[in-house]
């Protein structure tokens, strides 16, 4: 807590430093005697100096001195491409600056750098150029390991957005041998002219021994995966059991009939739901883990918690924040034990409207341990229960399940009515062998079951963080930022050419602002295109348009569910802002928010917010990689086979198309048959130049399986 108010108490000295208008520029060293910083707080100014330089507030000039932004100079991250050139990321800036080759100033991906702007554009982009690296983003990278000669050998890199293979001395390389998946930490970052330099820390094993696929991947998104042996001591010395002394002040509900549903092969259960019906109201209990009664704050285990940030769910394993002893144990709300939580009780009305909660801490007792696919079984049909074994031992859950199908039922309903989007877009399953080879690819089935707990789940959210909005205290909250115009208007001038408008925009509107668009108009359109030939296409290009979700302190709605209010409050065993949000209402419901204790999680939670939607982001990339890797790994067994498939992307390089069980891959422009073709970006298809024959997204098509890329995770088709 101290190092927090230093670090921020620091910040503000530099910032009033240097709004002062007699301020002399200075360097780092002459600053931190000005601000008689002594010498063990030099990290800590270096670090509140970087971050001042990333907001753009500071700027450094060529003899390394710090000044005042005069705005010219822009502070973001580099992302790099294969082909040389670049783009810089910039916090608040909709679009991303580009970076022609020849002005990327060495910078490598994921670098912090300073850009000015270069006047003019290519295309409708704004260029930039690199005029200082202030920070390094990536020291090791992970890749295949090529021996040139005895002396030395080269690391062929697995993120294809880096140009160059990293040089490898002979002496650097740790015995590695050619085919051998290793990390390598960059030693020099070399030039245009010359290759990054590095040397070999750790061999991963053979590119391919069973594993070492998805552990690059592991490694080269820097996802922890062991816990320290600190973490692991302080979560084997957590109780096993529930003891009386546990339970005192909390609410006894016992007695109350309650299930989880979960997937067949989930082991930690963080939510339980009980529901019952007076003849006029329903009585929702969404109850969730209790975890912050075992993970205390800033002890081993919730900074570790904190630095992943997240579970992370690869097609091969689980890796979890939180060590198995307690996301398996203690804090899984198995059946058959009593468990500590913290409960969101909703009265709910017929129109499903909540018209009353209380969110308390609570004792809990799972009755059983439901599958998604024993309910919907039970709820498709009604006489499954008396007729078949199996289903009998769970007839006194019958009449609560047939409440929870009603309800979902009424929630879904309202949310739709005001306007909740809703993207159906299939989702899959990859079934492995022993050997971590994929055997089969099955679709996710979406149902009443999984409807019952992502509506009740939702009001959850909602409830918990609305209640916290009127209180204006700290809270993390879930948002999800309106379209971008530009987006926007894209999307309305392509849905004119099929006689589809969205009202506020209108039909001939030559610009628009995104605070016009309502969701409502997304959901109305997904009404209009449902069960046409052009759904797909259309649905794909408004996805496509919509912002990222993420956590941040303010709370600035939720557009893609039309609500001004929401939160993660239901999964603290594999999010941390859902422990952070618990920590929160434990104080409050305890009457432990002092002002000094607002104070600190006004320090900490811009950076909890931050820091979590980062790994998000990190977690969602490596299981789309590692899905990707599986997908590819799967096609080489149907080589030169053919499948029904439909068109899922277009762009100037060729046309994508998506199989039946989400595989996706590519047909180059130059195989598309009988024409030259060229990209109409207007309407996002592909059209002859000769006959006028186009390809668009939706459209059927029967593709060969030509080629499969491991290296690349790519698929390449073409035409029967």
């Amino acid at each position: 807590m101290s190092n927090t108010n230093n670090a921020s108490k620091r910040k503000k000295v530099i910032c009033d430093l240097v709004n002062d208008p007699i301020y002399v520029p200075m360097k780092e060293k002459e600053m931190a005697s000005f601000l008689q910083v002594a010498r063990e707080d030099r990290e800590e100014l270096k670090a509140v100096l970087q971050e001042l330089l990333a907001e753009g507030k500071l700027m450094l000039t060529a003899k390394g001195k710090y000044m005042k932004s005069d705005g010219s100079v822009l502070t973001g991250t580099f992302v790099s491409n294969a082909k040389g050139f670049g783009f810089v990321e910039i916090e608040g800036r909709e679009e991303d600056l580009f970076i022609p080759e020849d002005k990327t100033g060495g910078a490598f991906h994921k670098d912090t750098v300073q850009v000015t702007l270069l006047p003019g554009h290519s295309g409708r982009r704004q260029e930039a150029q690199v005029i200082r690296i202030i920070a390094r983003g990536i020291t090791q990278v992970v890749g295949t390991y090529e021996k040139a000669s005895e002396n030395f050998g080269f690391v062929i890199p697995d993120n294809g957005r880096l140009a160059q293979d990293i040089f490898v001395p002979g002496e650097h390389s740790k015995g590695a041998v050619s085919g051998h998946k290793v990390v390598v930490e960059i030693t020099d970052y070399g030039t245009d002219r010359k290759n990054p330099e590095g040397k070999v820390v750790e061999i991963l094993g053979h590119l391919n021994d069973p594993g070492v696929d998805i552990m690059s991947i592991v490694r080269g998104y820097e996802l922890p995966v062991e816990f320290s042996e600190r973490v692991m001591n302080q979560a084997e010395r957590v109780s096993r059991e529930v003891f009386a002394a546990d339970c005192e002040g909390r609410r006894d509900l016992r007695e109350l009939q309650m299930v989880t549903i979960d997937g067949e092969d989930a082991k930690d259960l963080d939510d339980a739901v009980s529901l019952s019906f007076d003849g006029e109201k329903y009585h929702l209990g969404v109850h969730i883990a209790d975890v912050t009664n075992y993970v205390q704050e800033n002890s081993a285990l919730d900074r570790e918690a904190l630095k992943r940030g997240t579970s992370v769910y690869l097609v091969d394993r689980v890796i979890p924040m939180l060590p198995h002893a307690l996301s398996n144990g203690i804090c899984s709300l198995n059946a058959g034990v009593d468990r500590l939580a913290l409960s969101c009780l909703m009265t709910v009305d017929r129109q499903g409207e909540i018209t009353d909660y209380e969110i308390c801490e609570s004792v809990i007792r799972v009755d059983k341990r439901m599958s998604y696919h024993q309910v919907k079984a039970m709820l498709e049909d009604g006489t499954l229960v008396e007729r078949d074994g199996e289903y009998r031992q769970y007839a006194g859950l019958y009449p609560m399940f047939l409440l929870m199908r009603d309800l979902s039922a009424l929630l879904r309903q309202k949310r739709r009515k005001r306007g909740s989007i809703d993207f159906d877009f299939p989702e899959c399953k990859i079934i492995l062998d022993r050997e971590g080879h994929p055997v089969d690819i099955q679709p996710y089935e979406r149902n009443v079951a999984t409807d019952i707990i992502e509506d009740f789940m939702l009001a959850a959210n909602e409830t918990v963080a609305q209640h916290f909005y009127w209180m204006e205290l700290p809270f993390v909250y879930r948002v999800h930022d309106v379209p971008d115009e530009e987006r926007i208007l894209k999307l309305s001038t392509f849905i004119n050419n099929f006689g589809y408008y969205m009202k506020s925009i209108g039909k001939a509107k030559a610009k628009v602002s995104s605070e016009e668009i309502h969701p409502k108009e997304i959901q109305k359109l997904l009404a209009k295109i449902a069960g046409t030939p052009e759904e797909p296409m259309i649905s794909r290009l408004a996805l496509r348009s919509m912002k990222q979700a993420k956590y941040s302190i303010e709370c600035t709605g939720h557009f893609g569910l039309a609500c001004q209010y929401y939160c993660h409050f239901t999964s603290p065993i594999r999010r941390y802002p859902d422990l952070q949000i618990h920590r929160i209402i434990k104080d409050q419901l305890r009457g432990r928010l002092s002002e000094e204790r607002i104070l600190h999680y006004r320090g900490i939670l811009p950076e909890v917010a931050k820091h979590s939607s980062e790994t998000e982001r990190r977690a969602d990339e490596a299981e789309r990689e590692t899905d990707k890797l599986k997908k590819v790994e799967y096609m080489e067994d149907y080589i030169d086979e053919c499948f029904d498939g439909v068109i899922s992307g277009v762009t100037s390089w060729g046309i994508y198309v998506e199989l039946p069980n989400t595989v996706e891959g590519l047909i180059h422009v130059s195989k598309l048959p009988g024409d030259y073709y060229y990209y109409d970006e207007s309407k996002c298809e592909m059209v002859g130049e000769a006959t006028g024959r186009t390809f668009k997204l939706g459209m059927p098509v029967r593709v060969r399986v030509e080629g499969c890329d491991r290296f690349n995770r790519t698929i390449d088709f073409g035409f029967e």
